[in-house]
């Protein structure tokens, strides 16, 4: 499976995961983002996509592990990937059809969305 997760850069950044080379990705409240994160399985492939003034996927890591036991506080270990040649503004997924009913463009404030295999090789040129 393949996800997005949105992260505002000045609280931490793509940049801060390739010095940091893994993390544990948590602060997210809302219960459809909690379903996705509980969902996440060990080598799920993510997106790194900036918030705020970036607006655009920046970057690859994927899921080392999961710790789901508490609901409402699941604990997903993410390691470092690649920084994407070019980063993918919001306008032009908004541009692209893959995406018309992807929660990306229908649920802008969602942290963590699913994505389609079409849609992660669009997002990541893979």
């Amino acid at each position: 499976m393949n996800y997005l997760l949105k992260t505002e850069p000045s609280v931490y950044s793509f940049a801060d995961l390739q010095r940091d080379k893994t993390t544990t990705w948590d602060g997210v409240s809302n219960p459809v983002a909690l379903k996705h994160l509980r969902a996440m399985k060990a080598g799920d492939q993510l997106v790194i996509y900036h918030t705020g003034d970036d607006k655009s996927a920046v970057g690859t890591a994927s899921v080392v592990s999961v710790e789901a036991s508490d609901p409402k506080n699941p604990q997903v270990k993410i390691k470092v990937g690649k920084e994407l040649a070019k980063p993918v503004t919001l306008a032009v997924v908004k541009a692209n059809k893959l995406f018309a009913d992807s929660p990306l463009v229908r649920q802008g404030r969602l942290s963590v969305v699913p994505l389609a295999a079409a849609q992660y090789k669009f997002l990541t040129g893979e």
